[in-house]
């Protein structure tokens, strides 16, 4: 589970808004479904090498949004996404894979996140303008 989830110490966005984003994308999405377990906090904060009360907060704040619950004896648990607006496709398994491929690829290059996301807007915006 904790493959899919990094930390990036020289993002500018805090650690528990960078785990809280990319679990509610993996909710969202679909790839963690309902009923999935999430890694203890103790778990995870260790393997990604931050503190507890980091990975403590991302989760209390998906928790408040609706997204996982906390359960005695069954740990942390995904609710589900939330409902989709109407009109809205949930992106499927190609795209996603398409999405993980440029990140990796950015990172290898050594384009930070915030820029990524600049180009892809600039992209989307001048493709809509054609």
């Amino acid at each position: 589970m904790t493959a899919g989830i990094t930390v990036d110490l020289s993002d500018p966005v805090p650690p528990y808004e960078q785990i809280r984003r990319q679990l509610s994308s993996l909710i969202t999405v679909g790839i963690l479904e309902p009923g999935s377990r999430l890694p203890t906090v103790r778990s995870l904060a260790s393997d990604l090498g931050i503190a507890a009360g980091t990975v403590a907060r991302a989760y209390k704040e998906l928790e408040q949004a609706g997204l996982i619950e906390s359960r005695r004896r069954n740990g942390t648990v995904v609710v589900g996404p939330p409902p989709a607006p109407h009109g809205t496709v949930r992106a499927d398994a190609a795209v996603i894979a398409a999405v993980d491929g440029l990140i990796r690829t950015a990172r290898d290059a050594g384009i930070r996140d915030d820029t990524l996301i600049d180009l892809v807007r600039g992209r989307l915006t001048s493709k809509l303008d054609s």
